[in-house]
């Protein structure tokens, strides 16, 4: 297990780095109104299903979007590295995930055959909970200037 960490590790840490350093600011980010929130997962091993995964999200169903719109999200955006994804999203300050889930999934039956599908490629990152995926990320340092 040590070893696997030791190889993960970089991988995290790289991803966290590229995320953090080269994204667009958005200017409601900074609204108390709203919230930014990090999860991670990763896409079980293998190029064809990484690349049928990146594919979907090229076309994604336009239910779906409308279902992230309906529920309120203000922002999705995902990053990679590899077989790692890094996800933010932002929502209103306060909001529960689980109900904004269900509000999205509810706008038509394809929202949730969407998350059903996409979760046939992911997999969790080494030390998330038996049988999760997405994972929240925790912030540990913050500049500001």
């Amino acid at each position: 297990m040590r070893n696997f960490f030791l190889f993960i590790a970089p991988m995290l840490f790289a991803a966290v780095v590229l995320y953090s350093c080269g994204r667009p600011q958005t200017s409601y980010v900074n609204d108390a109104a709203y919230q930014e929130r990090i999860f991670v997962v990763n896409i079980i091993p293998g190029d064809q299903l990484l690349n049928e995964y990146l594919d979907y999200h090229h076309q994604i169903w336009p239910e779906v979007e409308a279902g992230f719109k309906k529920a309120g999200y203000k922002d999705i955006v995902l990053y990679r590295y590899d077989h790692l994804l890094v996800m933010t999203i932002t929502v209103p300050q306060g909001a529960n995930l689980d109900s904004m889930s269900r509000l999205a999934e509810s706008y038509s039956p394809r929202c949730a055959a969407w998350n059903k599908l996409m979760a046939t490629y992911q997999t969790g990152v080494p030390g998330a909970p038996k049988g999760a995926t997405w994972v929240e990320m925790k912030s540990f340092y913050k500049y500001g200037n």
